[in-house]
């Protein structure tokens, strides 16, 4: 069964003394890219929530935001120089008795000063905030996997409509080639009837060439291989591995066997059905780049 890299995870723990949220999202890659947005209390635990991110998402651009809250916590994030505060204060009202203005906003204005507030750095978190954190992150990425899986679904039957759409192309190219070679025949026959009978001719060199013409034309081993393909791609969409490359890989040999069917072909008739199919193939390739 395929996944999609394309995810979404939510997950929250709560109690009396804390409020935790952990979001996940993922999108395309052709690596692991993961983006870490955590409380500064949780900055050396970064290798460990790689280390779980890596085992469940494998690959993608990944995206986590993790929100801790303290209930019980007293201390502000930031600090508050008071005694600078009252400098400012006292010298802004002193600057406004001198200019003899009034203002209500000195307060306010003392309050955003240079280094009257700064941040303060958080503490390093104790073993039972963390084990509640990596609780939050295990849930979400769990959900974002089994998001994955729900997406990889849905492209599994947009896969098989597109293979199905490319097969009814090759069955229209199988019964259209044989009349394209009689065509091709009747035409070579007409024109040189008349030429063969007037002039002189080694009629066992121009069989020959005939046949070095035909196998030139010829697009029997093409459609062969066309229908292996598409049954080899069927086949790794049951897989339980990783298939994304894979399957890019395959799409490219249907590719190659749908232009050199149309190249080869060179008739209209043929050329209707060659588009179509690349049509539907470019569709594929563009699923299997979010494909895990």
């Amino acid at each position: 069964m395929i996944k999609s890299m394309t995810g979404y995870g939510l997950a929250g723990l709560e109690d009396n003394n804390f409020n935790i949220s952990v979001e996940v999202k993922t999108l395309n890659s052709k690596f692991l890219d993961l983006s870490i947005r955590s409380p500064k209390q949780f900055s050396d635990k970064e290798l460990e929530i790689r280390n779980m991110v890596s085992g469940v998402l494998e690959r993608g651009k990944v995206n986590l935001n993790i929100e801790f809250a303290n209930k019980t916590s007293d201390d502000l994030p930031v600090g508050i120089n008071e005694e600078l505060f009252l400098n400012y204060y006292n010298k802004f009202q002193a600057l406004l008795q001198k200019a003899g203005s009034q203002s209500e906003d000195i307060f306010k204005l003392a309050l955003q000063s240079p280094n009257v507030i700064t941040n303060v750095a958080e503490k390093n978190s104790d073993n039972q905030e963390w084990e509640n954190v990596k609780t939050a992150i295990a849930k979400a990425l769990n959900e974002c996997d089994v998001f994955r899986s729900d997406e990889g679904k849905v492209l599994e039957g947009k896969f098989l409509e597109n293979l199905s759409v490319i097969r009814k192309g090759l069955a229209e190219v199988k019964v259209a080639d044989p009349v394209r070679k009689e065509r091709i025949r009747e035409r070579i026959r007409n024109n040189f009837k008349d030429w063969l009978e007037e002039n002189s001719f080694d009629k066992n060199r121009f069989e020959q060439e005939l046949i070095y013409y035909f196998e030139k034309i010829d697009i029997t081993e093409e459609l062969v291989r066309l229908e292996t393909h598409l049954d080899y791609f069927e086949k790794n969409l049951k897989e339980d591995n990783n298939q994304g490359k894979k399957l890019g890989f395959i799409s490219q040999e249907i590719g190659r066997e749908i232009n050199t069917i149309g190249s080869k072909a060179n008739d209209a008739q043929i050329q209707k059905h060659v588009v179509i199919m690349k049509d539907e193939l470019e569709k594929i390739k563009e699923q299997s780049l979010n494909i895990l």
